[in-house]
């Protein structure tokens, strides 16, 4: 029979009155395929020395040291310099049972759906009789921890969630557990005692209880999507009345939220935006409104947050007018049902009170496309002419389709150069007009596009030829509507 490696791991500081009693109850253990990896944080007394002892006497112990940084961040640098399969953390105060590590093993092998194995456990120390926990739920996980750190897991799933968090500095563990358990995954806890809990004055499980201000505002902010789906909304400080307080929350201030059938999976990403989106992703813009990336699963999206508008538009937003995020998934939509290019709408969400409308993002997939049509007058592209031509179809097709982007401008015309063509696509699309667009309307709306007379003149042509106008015509419209707004810029200036 093959026995897996099992990486025990210890996490010591100050430790010195029990780790005896600790790596004695680990060395103990029946199974036949485990090392120990001993990381000092700092310790002040003789813990150090404690473990090399234990190490000099047992080839299966290995000591390493680090300056304090707490138990995350021993945690983490002890996994990586370890070998297993399997992960199994215990504390410096605990021991465990002779048979726990090859009770575990069994039930991660037997099942591939189960990712974590945990002990029933006993009191030792200040305290006696069981610890007694509740069945795992999501639900509950939510509200409360269930799971001591002395469980086994597979090193493959500390490495898909980066680790223990480094930032939080309390119930480090409840996080860990969130960040495994979240999107699925079976946990077994074992019939026998096989965990002996160590309580005492002073020790981290009951000085943590002062952080908990803490500790739910960093699961907040790393867990939302977690928390909306189980609970409704944020975890509270009194945790167990989190479900009916984000309930009361919701009536006061809605969320108005749709998603594409396409990225159902992101839904619980589109709803928490109001409560991460400055916390997380990567700035691309920061004026007026706000682009964020972000990687949900593997794709890149990109976020807008649209200001909080004025107060008379608070109310217009509110109950009779759709909001800018709102337009945008729409019109987005509408496009590509058209064949008129632009990044794949994913949704929308919005917040308000009862009378007045806040915040809104829009949701889509980044774009592929590299260059802006500002691009185009300050670097050579070898296919500059196909380039113009292909945009200026696609404002053609727009115009065809009797859509007005008001807000044509060179920085929301993008392009690609790919081995079948210039992709095309257009963006910012909250301000549309819809209605015949006539040829002086048309030509009109290249008056946001810089450019020269030749590439003018290629705009023209292939505008004409798209809708069918006279291509003279509609350069001397283009030409006029360029001069007309370069005046006023510099008017304006």
């Amino acid at each position: 029979m093959e026995y897996r490696l099992v990486s025990i791991i210890i996490p010591i500081y100050n430790m010195a009155k029990y780790l005896h009693e600790t790596l004695d109850s680990v060395l103990a253990s029946d199974y036949p395929n485990f090392e120990v990896i001993l990381m000092d944080d700092g310790s002040t007394d003789n813990s150090l020395d404690i473990a090399k002892e234990y190490a000099e006497k047992d080839a299966r112990v290995s000591v390493h040291t680090q300056s304090n940084s707490g138990p995350c961040v021993a945690r983490n640098n002890a996994i990586s310099l370890s070998h297993g399969e399997y992960i199994l953390p215990v504390d410096a105060d605990n021991r465990i049972s002779p048979t726990f590590i090859s009770h575990a093993v069994v039930e991660l092998e037997r099942d591939p759906d189960v990712k974590v194995v945990c002990p029933r456990a006993e009191f030792i120390g200040d305290r006696s009789g069981e610890w007694k926990l509740p069945p795992f739920s999501l639900k509950l996980l939510a509200r409360k921890n269930m799971i001591d750190t002395c469980a086994l897991y597979r090193k493959t799933e500390w490495e898909r969630v980066g680790g223990y968090c480094e930032e939080i500095i309390a119930r480090e563990d409840w996080e860990f557990w969130i960040s495994v358990l979240k999107d699925g995954g079976k946990v077994v806890r074992l019939p026998q005692i096989e965990l002996y809990y160590r309580v005492r004055a002073g020790s981290k499980r009951i000085v943590d209880r002062s952080l908990k201000p803490h500790v739910t505002k960093v699961l907040n902010k790393r867990h939302a999507e977690f928390f909306e789906r189980e609970l409704g909304g944020k975890l509270r400080s009194v945790r167990s009345w989190s479900r009916w307080i984000n309930r009361i929350e919701r009536f006061f201030r809605p969320r108005c939220m749709a998603v594409a059938p396409d990225y159902s999976n992101m839904s619980d990403f589109v709803k928490v935006l109001p409560v991460i989106f400055e916390d997380r992703g990567t700035v691309i813009y920061k004026g007026r409104n706000e682009l964020r990336e972000f990687d949900i699963a593997g794709q890149k999206v990109v976020v807008k947050s649209f200001q909080i508008p004025h107060l008379l538009n608070r109310i217009i937003y509110n109950f009779f007018r759709e909001s800018k995020a709102r337009r945008s998934f729409r019109y987005a939509a509408m496009l590509r049902q058209f064949n008129i290019g632009s990044p794949a709408p994913i949704g929308f969400c919005s917040v308000s009170s009862w009378f007045l409308f806040g915040k809104s993002y829009f949701v889509s997939l980044r774009s592929e496309c590299p260059y802006t049509y500002r691009d185009l007058p300050q670097r050579p592209f070898e296919e500059q002419e196909k380039i113009l031509r292909a945009i200026a179809r696609t404002t053609a097709v727009l115009h065809e389709h009797g859509i007005l982007h008001k807000d044509y401008s060179a920085g929301n015309i993008l392009f690609a150069e790919k081995p079948e063509g210039v992709s095309v696509e257009i963006i910012d699309l909250n301000r549309m007009r819809f209605g015949k667009v006539s040829l002086e309307e048309g030509c009109k709306n290249f008056e946001r596009l810089p450019g020269t007379d030749e590439m003018f003149a290629v705009l023209a042509d292939e505008y004409a030829k798209s809708r069918g106008f006279d291509k003279k015509k509609c350069l001397q419209l283009i030409e006029k509507a360029h001069k007309s707004s370069s005046s006023f810029s510099s008017k304006a200036s």
